[in-house]
């Protein structure tokens, strides 16, 4: 395996040295997206969020700075993610607002509803039976919960197409496959919203 291969492979789960670049470079590069997707929440007040695939952090201080009287936690399977996001939120754990815990999305140790909000930005892609993580999702959220998928790859895209062929595990879905998903698991009342002239997508669903 190539180098860059090795390197576009720790998007899946960050490991070792090359697994310590590719978070560096995640809070800032998916940044643009993540604040895109988050303006699709403008109409909800989570008291409880649980951001799902959490990679550098930034995304889970930015939740906490858009809801100032929420708690959050944020799930990662990768160790170093749980490393990179435990530091870059320092103050908010040391202040109760924000927890994080190593896990995976197929099996979330939490009670059935509790959450208002779930959040998974940049990580779908790597979820494995997607159908059955969305029913975990949808189990811990509450009556009238939301859970928001923020992509930069509407699964037809040239350059996420590339991608999925290198990167081991990776699927970019449609819009449309998402949706039949979440349906499938559970949710309801599903908007779809594509960036004016990117291939970014955001689903939003209401459990």
């Amino acid at each position: 395996m190539g180098l860059f291969k090795k390197y576009v492979n720790q998007t899946r789960k960050p490991e070792g040295f090359l697994g310590k670049l590719m978070i560096g470079g995640m809070n800032g590069g998916h940044a643009k997206l993540a604040d895109w997707g988050m303006g699709h929440l403008a109409d909800i007040s989570p008291e409880a969020i649980v951001e799902l695939g959490c990679g550098g952090g930034r995304n889970a201080k930015a939740l906490l700075k858009r809801y100032p009287d929420a708690k959050l936690t944020a799930v990662d399977y990768s160790a170093l993610s749980v490393e990179k996001t435990k530091d870059y939120n320092r103050d908010l754990i040391a202040a109760g607002r924000c927890t994080v815990l190593q896990g995976n999305v197929k099996k979330l140790p939490f009670a059935d509803g509790s959450f208002d909000l779930a959040t998974a930005f940049e990580t779908v892609y790597f979820w494995q039976g997607i159908e059955a993580c969305f029913t975990e999702v949808c189990r811990v959220l509450r009556p009238g919960g939301t859970f928001l998928i923020c992509n930069e790859s509407d699964g037809t895209d040239e350059t996420g197409l590339k991608f999925e062929k290198i990167i081991d595990g990776m699927k970019c879905h449609t819009a449309e496959a998402l949706s039949s998903a979440l349906k499938a698991a559970g949710f309801s009342s599903i908007t779809v919203d594509h960036f004016a002239n990117k291939p970014w997508i955001t689903v939003r669903a209401e459990k």
